[in-house]
């Protein structure tokens, strides 16, 4: 069963300021990913984690080891959204030999969080920054105690709305079936920058 929802975080301007900067970091270590999707035409999450976890740890060396494996999520799946959804112009079942396009995550691109940069405590939510976890009180309806404790959590994403922050919780099993079926063609968040003519092919490494 999928559930989704949104809690809305009650940050004082300091605790803004830090979840703003971890916006910025979590963006650019995706945009830093990205190209190499392109290059490698990978976008499998465990052969894209082998080939650019390091590479990530290096060159954001003040970013928490599990962040990196959420920018690395997050790449992969804007890219099998956008290269595989069976609605998208850039699909590659239809054209296998095409140029990858590469893609550029938008500085309002929402942070991926899991069980382990994010805990829920009662109603005491513990959340990862770059200076440390930030800590909320939450006030949560039974049918959201009750996900939190029967549902298995799949995604929880940090948005920014401009002034404020909020969090949104969705349920259900992971399956690429299931993102393939979503109505969003192409995330709002993320630019699609078709390929130069001179880029070289390769195999790819799918999904």
């Amino acid at each position: 069963m999928e559930i989704k929802f949104v809690i809305q975080l009650d940050a004082n301007p300091a605790e803004i300021q830090r979840l703003q900067a971890l916006q910025v970091n979590f963006v650019d270590i995706c945009n830093a990913i990205s190209p190499i999707v392109q290059e490698t035409h990978t976008w499998n999450r465990v052969v894209l984690h082998h080939m650019v976890y390091h590479k990530m740890r290096e060159k954001f060396p003040h970013t928490g080891s599990q962040m990196i494996c959420n920018a690395i999520y997050s790449v992969c799946r804007a890219a099998r959204i956008i290269l595989q959804h069976p609605k998208s112009p850039w699909n590659i079942e239809v054209n296998p030999q095409a140029l990858l396009p590469r893609l550029h995550f938008l500085p309002q691109s929402p942070v991926f969080f899991d069980r382990h940069t994010l805990n829920l405590k009662g109603n005491r939510l513990s959340m990862y920054t770059l200076d440390g976890r930030i800590r909320f009180d939450l006030s949560l309806t039974e049918e959201q105690r009750a996900a939190f404790h029967h549902e298995k959590l799949k995604e929880v994403l940090l948005v920014n709305n401009v002034s404020t922050f909020s969090l949104h919780f969705h349920f259900g099993d992971e399956d690429a079936k299931a993102i393939a079926s979503e109505n969003i063609i192409i995330p709002d968040n993320v630019a699609v920058i078709p390929p130069q003519p001179s880029s070289s092919t390769h195999q790819m490494a799918v999904a």
